[in-house]
């Protein structure tokens, strides 16, 4: 489904801040010296795999979003700018988390210590994933409201519900860590940001769970369809 296929100035907007957020991943990165820094450069291969793979993530929800949809009026303006300031925010925090987790097990040298302040941390990257899925959940609560403006046809309606629901439950993650992370505080137990930080693992799961009712809310759709046909 997608319904533009020229790229509008927001989006065009919004793909050069994606892009300065990719560079916010590697700015700190120096040119090797010697092969002994190249070394501890590529030990640091995995981490930025990964934090890559989350922004690119991102870009791909939010230009989905626009191919399919192409709503541009204040509100999606708004909460775009405010979605694109997150990303940028977020990339700190994902980045000391990232090398934080990864870059001693690697050996990266210079990795960051979490260590007693791991709990600051997972409240900043939990924070950052609440807001971003957030305004993502804000997008599609719109087109919903514009669906019959939009025309969207029933198959069309049932991919928009569960794409709204997908950003429900990332969100839902963010404020389950937080909490978590609030609560071993309050304990004085710095175990609790570990468990907030593994609660993310729950995504895959999470995700696959909910493309799955979607393709059978599909299915279903189909199957009734055909049946309306069989009557005619």
């Amino acid at each position: 489904m997608e319904r533009r296929h020229e790229v509008t100035r927001l989006e065009g907007f919004s793909d050069a801040v994606f892009g300065f957020a990719l560079t916010l991943l590697v700015v700190s990165l120096e040119v090797p010296k010697d092969i002994d820094h190249l070394a501890n450069q590529m030990k640091g291969f995995l981490p930025f795999a990964l934090m890559f793979a989350m922004i690119c993530w991102i870009w791909y929800e939010h230009q989905r979003y626009f191919r399919n949809y192409g709503l541009q009026d204040a509100w999606v303006i708004a909460v775009n700018s405010f979605l694109l300031f997150v990303v940028l925010f977020y990339v700190y925090p994902l980045k000391f988390l990232t090398i934080g987790l990864l870059g001693r097990p690697l050996g990266l040298e210079g990795a960051p210590v979490l260590g007693a302040q791991s709990d600051v941390v997972m409240l900043l990257y939990s924070s950052g994933v609440v807001m971003i899925f957030g305004a993502f959940v804000l997008l599609y609560r719109h087109a919903w409201s514009r669906r019959e403006a939009l025309a969207l046809t029933p198959a069309e309606l049932v991919t928009l519900r569960f794409s709204k629901r997908a950003h429900i439950l990332s969100a839902s993650l963010g404020v389950v860590s937080i909490g978590i992370v609030l609560i071993g505080r309050a304990v004085h137990n710095d175990i609790y940001a570990f468990f907030a930080g593994i609660l993310y693992a729950l995504m895959g799961p999470i995700h696959g769970w909910n493309g799955y009712m979607a393709g059978k809310a599909h299915e279903q759709l189909r199957k009734a369809a055909a049946a309306a046909d069989a009557k005619r």
